[in-house]
């Protein structure tokens, strides 16, 4: 096989995988193993990738705040006191990151994704024949416009 169709194997196999079809069914759809699919998955990051797209800040949030939940009803059922007292800190530790994953982004966080993006279009134009100067000067363009209107409302 050569590097070219490895690539394109990987790529219908990231789509694949990113649309919740199992490892095993992939290495069939696209005739490879199961274990380089599991290594192109890992390299990839795909799990990470899929579970992002996959769920949302307020789902997260609202997960964690269950989970807060079930542990104060546990310790309510529960007759021992270690539990009660372990409780003060798993509570201090999850209302933390539900304060970090709450909060919104920043215009600063727009900033930086919008200098990411650039970049990585200034990129892709290298490959792409519809990544252009002027395609990519538009994009810059809405993006600053974005970005004012937002510091505007601030």
């Amino acid at each position: 096989m050569t590097k070219k169709e490895s690539e394109n194997k990987k790529a219908v196999a990231k789509t694949l995988y990113m649309s919740g079809i199992g490892m095993e069914q992939i290495a069939e759809q696209i005739g490879v193993s199961r274990p380089t699919i599991s290594r192109w998955c890992q390299d990839g990051g795909w799990k990470e990738t899929r579970a992002a797209q996959n769920i949302t800040r307020p789902e997260l949030v609202n997960k964690l705040l269950g989970t807060i939940n079930d542990l104060i009803e546990k310790v309510k059922e529960s007759d021992d006191p270690m539990a009660a007292a372990g409780l003060g800190d798993k509570l201090s530790k999850m209302a933390s990151v539900i304060e970090k994953l709450d909060k919104k982004a920043s215009i600063v966080d727009t900033i930086e994704v919008f200098m990411a993006f650039s970049k990585w279009l200034e990129y892709k134009s290298a490959t792409d024949q519809e990544v252009t100067p002027e395609f990519m000067r538009k994009v810059n363009r809405l993006q600053d416009q974005y970005i004012a209107e937002h510091i505007g409302k601030a």
